[in-house]
């Protein structure tokens, strides 16, 4: 049996990428720099209407996990698509990076494989708009335990929280990987998820050993616009805390130590998947056995990456990069 040193749980979305610009954004009704959630048909009028688009395996874990293995670990990645043709692309491009794409196709699913329509601005925002489709099904079945009892760590993805079997999922995922040595967390995901289940997200505290999130994040989910209350509240319910905020220092709490690493300023060209990025380069430092002032470090160094190009995924050497700044 493989033994993973990164797991990820997490929706598998294609995304579909596409320039456009605010006055395109007003006509189609698209709030700016957020992720919306839309029906079938909204995403399919969304998908017509792009230009010179392009298509890439995404979700939020997911490309944590394959910013994992581009870093050289061995990466499964749990979650859900249909035996259509973007389900096979997503299955097949996961594979493509190194990533085992544990879950076979579903055939005869209801739902079509997940979508995101992502809209980039000329100022490097972007404004998603995703069909979840059949991600939204996965549950317990669909998480092998000899896949998570073989993980040395297991990323989870908040917005899978919208479905009591997600939450099942997760928990039974978290629990197996645990038992076996192994260590579990969480992306907070998007403030507006935390507010959806900000109970549930609290349980699940206690339940994880190390928990990311942006400031928006952390703040909803404890109802307090103090920062360092939400953290020093988060820290007391569970293990390793990590905040990210958008171009400043990175705060990391762990119990009675309190850590900031600096963030070195870079125009962004496409902001999609930074904090995927930064997740993938701050468990990669935590799978190495790295400082936590070198993993937080390594994060802000691969989301500096990703956010100079178009996507959500990593185009240069990124360990040749910890390289440079004498992280390895």
């Amino acid at each position: 049996m493989t033994r993973y040193q990164a797991v990820g749980i997490g929706n598998a979305v294609v995304d579909v990428i596409s320039q456009s610009d605010d006055q395109f954004l007003s006509r189609m009704g698209i709030e700016k720099g957020v992720m919306q959630l839309i029906e079938q048909d909204r995403g399919e009028m969304l998908y017509a209407a792009m230009e010179n688009r392009r298509q890439m395996p995404g979700g939020s874990v997911a490309n944590t996990i394959a910013g994992l293995g581009a870093l050289g670990l061995s990466t499964g990645f749990i979650g859900r698509v249909r035996d259509d043709e973007p389900g096979r692309y997503y299955a097949e491009a996961m594979a493509e990076v190194g990533t085992d794409f544990v879950n076979a196709p579903v055939t005869g699913g209801e739902l079509p494989t997940s979508r995101s329509m992502i809209f980039v601005s000329p100022d490097g925002e972007r404004s998603m708009n995703t069909y979840l489709g059949i991600s939204t099904e996965l549950g317990p079945d669909d998480v092998p335990q000899e896949v998570t009892r073989n993980a040395e760590l297991l990323f989870l993805e908040g917005y899978l929280f919208d479905k009591p079997k997600g939450k099942e999922a997760f928990l039974t995922g978290a629990r197996d990987c645990r038992d076996t040595g192994g260590k579990a967390g969480i992306t907070l995901s998007d403030p507006f998820c935390v507010e959806r289940h900000r109970d549930d997200f609290r349980k699940l505290l206690g339940e994880m050993d190390f928990v990311i999130g942006n400031e928006h994040e952390w703040r909803a989910l404890f109802r307090t616009d103090d920062l360092g209350t939400a953290l020093e509240l988060a820290a007391a319910e569970s293990g390793l805390i990590v905040c990210t905020r958008s171009g400043e220092d990175v705060v990391i709490v762990n119990g009675d130590e309190t850590l900031r690493v600096a963030v070195h300023a870079v125009t962004p060209v496409d902001t999609t998947g930074a904090g995927d990025q930064f997740a993938a380069g701050f468990l990669y430092g935590l799978a190495t056995g790295a400082p936590l002032a070198v993993s937080g470090r390594m994060g802000c160094i691969a989301a500096s990456e990703v956010i100079g190009h178009y996507g959500a995924r990593p185009e240069a050497d990124v360990k040749a990069m910890f390289e440079a700044e004498g992280l390895l």
